[in-house]
């Protein structure tokens, strides 16, 4: 168990240990696996001792209306934490403080030679220039922020991004952040989980699938007709994007198997493909998701194409942090679909130091990508479930 969280008494003279502690301030109603994601990402990238899930007792920007006791909310961060590397704390509410500012600087005193880093989610950076005393939050700590689905482009073309522009760190510089102390500030760009509870009901993958993914794997329902969002046209959607996505935007993929993809689904048109047998498809996905986690890949997500896609009825998609592990993934997948499931020939596109490959197995067609492109091109959002989650985002204010 931790020297640290769940606090007793507070040190009275301060507290002299050299460690690197990520900060995850939210109300917790309830604490989820996105909440959980974020802090093993954040321990991994950022080289973090620990990470606190640091319970607020309560949100001045959120109502009151639909919040569990503080105790609930405690216990469910405490359920997804290990108690060593990731620890769940009411330090808040010993402290007594009600705003961010006030508790990084109780905390900055209580524990000087620790080394805090401020872990956000994009929603949050969206609206960080309502929080009170934002910059001299940003003055005082490091602060790590994290995509979220919807919200990424709005934060990075914000007001507070703007203003704080200056202090921006390259997100390689991640492994240094902590040590950086104020006045710097990164991106990571890590694998979004917006999901929500509603999403994961899962209208068009079998429960037998579901039985033989490996851990991690999430399954995204196939919307109805009438629930497909109109699809933006490029007109519309480039009057939003920053410079930087414009210019990468402006690199999308020739071949027509991405640009496909990239479409998205045609509202109101009818997709003449026969559906393939479910049977047959589930034990493909089975085989590709098996790979796929044996090689490591991170955020695997299945969606359910049937009835809106025109080239596949399953996709598969998957990060990889380099080059490297990516083509070793379609490596080996390519070499278990032979073994495992018997398919002698697939298609891969872009296997040689790409930021997307793409491997076309006829009915289920599988995206590799770096997280940069994969939040760039937003395949789960165009091709699946609303990802926007109604959850609590994960910062206190």
């Amino acid at each position: 168990m931790s020297p640290f969280p769940r606090f007793g008494p507070l040190p009275r003279f301060g507290d002299g240990r050299r460690v690197t502690i990520g900060l995850l301030g939210g109300s917790f109603n309830p604490a989820h696996d996105g909440h959980l994601q974020l802090a093993r990402y954040a321990l991994r990238h950022l080289g973090l001792d620990q990470v606190w899930l640091m319970v607020s007792p309560g949100n001045p920007l959120k109502p009151a209306k639909g919040m569990a006791i503080f105790a609930d909310r405690l216990a469910s961060a405490e359920r997804i934490a290990d108690g060593r590397r990731i620890v769940a704390t009411d330090i808040e509410a010993r402290l007594g403080t009600r705003y961010t500012a006030d508790t990084i600087a109780r905390l900055r005193l209580i524990f000087p030679e620790v080394r805090f880093v401020w872990l956000m989610g994009a929603d949050n950076l969206a609206s960080f220039h309502h929080w009170r005393d934002w910059k001299r939050i940003a003055a005082m700590v490091a602060i790590a922020v994290v995509p979220r689905p919807g919200s990424t482009i709005r934060a990075l073309d914000g007001q507070a991004a703007h203003a704080l522009r200056r202090w921006r760190r390259p997100a390689r510089e991640a492994p240094i952040l902590a040590w950086r102390g104020g006045k710097s500030w990164t991106f990571l760009p890590a694998p979004q989980n917006g999901i929500s509870a509603t999403a994961l009901r899962d209208s068009g993958i079998t429960a037998a699938l579901r039985a033989t993914l490996p851990a991690g794997v999430r399954t995204i329902p196939r919307k109805s007709p009438s629930d497909s969002p109109t699809p933006p046209t490029r007109r519309a959607s480039r009057a939003v994007q920053p410079a930087p996505v414009l210019a990468e935007a402006a690199k999308a993929p020739g071949t027509p198997r991405k640009k496909a993809a990239v479409a998205g689904p045609k509202r109101g048109q009818k997709v003449t493909r026969e559906a393939a047998a479910r049977d047959a498809l589930d034990a493909v996905v089975a085989v590709v998701t098996a790979s796929l986690a044996d090689d490591k890949a991170e955020d695997i997500v299945v969606l359910d194409l049937t009835g809106r896609a025109s080239f596949a009825d399953r996709m598969v998609i998957a990060t990889g942090l380099v080059d490297r592990q990516i083509s070793a993934m379609a490596q080996h997948l390519e070499r278990k679909l032979a073994e495992d499931a018997g398919i002698k020939r697939v298609l891969i596109e872009g296997a040689n130091g790409s930021d997307w490959v793409l491997i076309d197995i006829g009915d289920v067609v599988v995206h590799l990508f770096k997280p940069e492109s994969r939040m760039l091109y937003a395949l789960e959002r165009m091709w699946g479930a609303d990802l926007d989650s109604d959850d609590d985002s994960v910062t206190t204010l």
